[in-house]
């Protein structure tokens, strides 16, 4: 056991270290740009180039999802302030229009690109991760200046950005230094020449703006990843919802899924194999929508090709043995309440009601994702090529600790389902953690 002394010693040691890195290696604000550099007055002079330049940083924009992040949902658009829960305190968005003193407004091409690239502002500061800079480091120069081009041409809003509340020492800015040593490789996508254009293009946007690593891939306690574990898997911290992996076929693995179903998955929210809820509703909502057929394409070929990992074994079919009362509970209450959507045998009715008999989302080691569903329905995202999504009502109020596990139980195992059994305990364990 170490002695508490000897602890307490070692941590102000590391902070120390930490703080001489920090001034050893803060880079300081950028210069000042010639006046010729400067962006033009808002909205003035715009040439039909700067339009399109524009319209391209909108798109750009939303396949990075600027918007779900950097505002708070009473507030305006673009405008920051929205809280973002981590295992350390309370982040805050910043205010990324263009209001002179708030916002970007006094910012550069330049500065925007360094930000975007090292994950350092405007004035030198360190951001921290939650700002995904270690995948927009991928975006090319010409797309981040589009989108600095897109977020100026906003109507500036005179918002004040609220300080973060994080807990000692996490709140000390220098120790981000130890953690980009640890995590961040700084870089450019590139091009991969065994890969046609199609593949990379797809690469560089689900690696890039898309930073669909932040969530499908596992984070340690210290908000980091490894390389080696990406698009594994692992639980949203602070969200209480598990990403899938999208290289094992026992999860979210997409090597026996179709093109199109995957690309639907993508842009519409719905396709036959399977449904969005939850974070992943959100991003379709926000972002992926709006990509073009080209661009949906290209990731669906890019996350098609992940290689294939399953990390861990089928279970034993000893792990599988449920207890005769509650498979005829759970099919009670499956045919009562479930079956009207999703067939007496799990075939469900798709694109709308997502089968489930052979589903893996239903039968991957986590049950969390099958819980939250049934304890507070869902809905998937209304999309432009999904404009009245059918959801799925909450059950938290009608079916209780026990009924809710039977039912979980029973869908996991049913029609040769390769599930394993839920107990009360991990449905009570969620059911408190959520709004009532």
């Amino acid at each position: 056991m170490r002695h508490p002394l000897l602890v307490g010693v070692a941590a102000i040691v590391a902070i120390g270290l930490g703080a001489a890195a920090w001034v050893a290696m803060h880079p300081g604000p950028l210069p000042a740009p010639p006046a010729a550099a400067m962006p033009a007055a808002k909205g003035a002079g715009r040439t039909d180039a700067t339009t399109k330049m524009i319209e391209r940083g909108e798109y750009l924009a939303r396949m990075g999802d600027c918007v779900a992040c950097h505002t708070e949902p009473t507030s305006h658009a673009f405008a920051g302030g929205r809280a973002m829960a981590t295992p350390f305190g309370n982040l805050y968005t910043s205010n990324i229009t263009p209001d002179d003193e708030y916002g970007i407004g006094l910012w550069t091409a330049d500065d925007f690109y360094r930000m975007m690239h090292t994950g350092i502002s405007r004035d030198g500061t360190l951001l921290y991760p939650a700002m995904p800079f270690a995948q927009y480091t991928k975006v090319t120069r010409a797309d981040s200046d589009a989108i600095f081009a897109y977020l100026q041409s906003l109507i500036p809003v005179k918002q004040k950005n609220r300080p973060h509340e994080l807990r000692f020492p996490f709140n000390k800015r220098e120790l981000l230094v130890g953690w980009r040593t640890l995590y961040f490789r700084q870089g450019e996508y590139q091009p991969d020449p065994s890969q046609n254009a199609q593949w990379n293009r797809g690469a560089y946007l689900v690696e890039g703006l898309g930073h669909c690593t932040m969530c499908h891939t596992a984070v340690n306690m210290l908000g980091g990843s490894k390389e080696s574990k990406e698009f594994e898997g692992g639980m949203i911290p602070n969200q209480n919802w598990y990403a899938p992996s999208l290289t094992s076929n026992r999860e979210a693995g997409l090597g026996d899924w179709s093109l199109k179903d995957i690309g639907d998955l993508l842009q519409v929210g719905i396709s036959h194999r399977a449904t969005v809820y939850g974070p992943m509703a959100e991003v379709v909502y926000n972002s992926l929508q709006y990509m073009n057929d080209e661009d949906t394409a290209a990731m669906a070929v890019y996350l098609k090709a992940l290689p294939k990992r399953d990390a861990d074994a089928l279970p034993p079919s000893s792990a599988r043995l449920v207890e005769p009362a509650v498979m005829e509970s759970g099919q009670k209450t499956y045919l009562r309440q479930c079956a009207v959507c999703h067939h007496s045998e799990g075939k469900g009715y798709p694109p709308h009601y997502p089968p489930l008999a052979g589903n893996q989302s239903i039968t991957m080691a986590s049950p969390v994702n099958s819980i939250r569903m049934v304890l507070n329905g869902g809905y998937p995202p209304g999309t432009r090529k999904n404009s009245r999504p059918h959801g799925m009502p909450p059950f938290a109020h009608l079916l209780k600790d026990d009924e809710v596990a039977a039912v979980i139980t029973y869908i996991r195992v049913a029609w040769n389902n390769t599930g394993t059994p839920v107990t009360t305990t991990q449905v009570n364990d969620l059911r408190k953690l959520l709004p009532e």
